[in-house]
């Protein structure tokens, strides 16, 4: 059976991880996966996370199967957290993923049971996991422009009603470039025209403009549309990015409808893992649930956006005193993680060989994760790559 499977594609950023672990230079520079980094260099536990983990630690509970929804505590805190008002919530129901990625793939497979064979547009460029997640739950994917907003809503006026789209609800990845507020109005103007459904994928809310600024457009969407779907990822802003901890909510009109989504997503959920592992999504709901917990991990998360934004304002400066003015207002605009360099397949490819300097080829880098004493290092990288490559040079 095996010597019939074709070769499958290789995933990109994997295979990028792999080349860097390879590169024996010790001044290499790894910004391919989205993880957060402190000054050190080290992904950190949250003290707040640690704290709650002690406490389940010595509640010593029972490791007695979930049911198919979840941790029930979690996705309350979770619709509160994201949805704000008891106005929302109470139009609302979640249930726990494995992360954000299950959630997109259960609200997919939700979409699928809706109307097969529907339409699911996703930005351009997107998230590289959006397009493969969506034709796996075997939905049709069309994209549209995301960094000019006239062409987005250009675009988007062509989705009719029933189709889906895919809105990343703040810091775009890979692009680290959000709609602005009058934009995100249209967008919901738009949808109350045409009768399309929003997806939000929220997941780095807390480290663009703060957790409520960037919560608002996904609020703003529900409170005007009867529907929306929306997956959301503890991963970035809890740093719970092993224990895979997420949740799907929908968004209704009515009690019947939220029911019967509610059970289509846990059959969806029995069908691919049973129910979701429970240790991360305790973790989250004992720090909501504690005010004190609650006040440090914003505290925490705050100090986390803020570091990201210095880099990026440090990056700016350094890349502008280079020679490359208008290259860093680019980037200085962009918020969140990732920023999209302005740089050719090729200069992604320069800037590895001859700096160490990994990105992915589309020109995305992890902004968090550069130590700050490295901005100027990464800055002479990418000038250097932003120079014709020499004629010597195959790229």
């Amino acid at each position: 059976m095996l010597e019939l499977l074709p070769a499958p594609p290789a995933d990109p950023l994997w295979d990028l991880t792999a080349e860097y672990a390879a590169d024996p230079r010790p001044e290499r520079l790894d910004l391919v996966l989205g993880v957060y980094r402190d000054h050190t260099g080290v992904t950190p536990v949250m003290a707040a996370v640690k704290e709650a983990e002690i406490r389940l630690a010595e509640r010593s509970g029972s490791k007695e199967y979930l049911g198919l929804s979840g941790n029930t505590a979690f996705n309350r805190a979770m619709l509160t957290t994201v949805l704000g008002t008891e106005a929302l919530t109470a139009r609302a129901t979640a249930v726990q993923t494995v992360a954000g990625t299950g959630a997109l793939r259960l609200l997919a497979d939700l979409v699928r049971q809706t109307r097969p064979g529907t339409t699911v547009w996703i930005s351009d460029p997107a998230y590289v996991n959006h397009r493969p997640i969506l034709e796996g739950a075997g939905l049709t994917v069309r994209t549209f422009r995301w960094l000019d907003a006239t062409g987005l809503l250009e675009d988007l006026r062509e989705a009719g009603r029933g189709d889906v789209v895919l809105l990343q609800g703040c810091c775009h990845n890979p692009t680290g470039a959000d709609p602005s507020p009058e934009t995100w109005e249209e967008l919901a103007g738009l949808a109350a025209k045409n009768g399309w459904i929003p997806f939000v994928d929220l997941a780095y809310h807390g480290l663009g403009d703060g957790l409520e600024a960037d919560l608002r457009p996904t609020r703003m969407l529900a409170e005007r549309l009867p529907e929306v779907l929306i997956a959301v990822s503890c991963s970035k802003n809890f740093g719970l990015y092993s224990d895979r901890t997420g949740c799907a909510v929908v968004v209704g009109s009515s009690a019947r409808a939220l029911r019967h989504a509610e059970t289509a997503l846990q059959n969806a959920a029995r069908t691919l893992y049973s129910m979701p592992p429970d240790h991360g999504a305790a973790v989250v709901a004992t720090v909501l649930e504690d005010e004190r917990l609650k006040a440090a991990w914003l505290a925490e998360l705050d100090a986390m956006r803020h570091r990201i934004t210095a880099n990026r304002t440090d990056l700016v400066g350094h890349l502008g005193a280079l020679g490359h003015e208008e290259e860093a207002c680019a980037l200085g605009r962009q918020k969140g993680m990732f920023s999209m360099l302005p740089l050719t397949p090729g200069g992604m490819l320069r800037m590895r060989r001859r700096s160490g300097i990994y990105g992915t080829t589309a020109g995305r880098i992890n902004i968090a994760g550069v130590p700050a004493h490295r901005i100027p290092f990464l800055a002479r990288g990418i000038a250097d790559a932003l120079r014709a490559p020499a004629a010597t040079e195959t790229v």
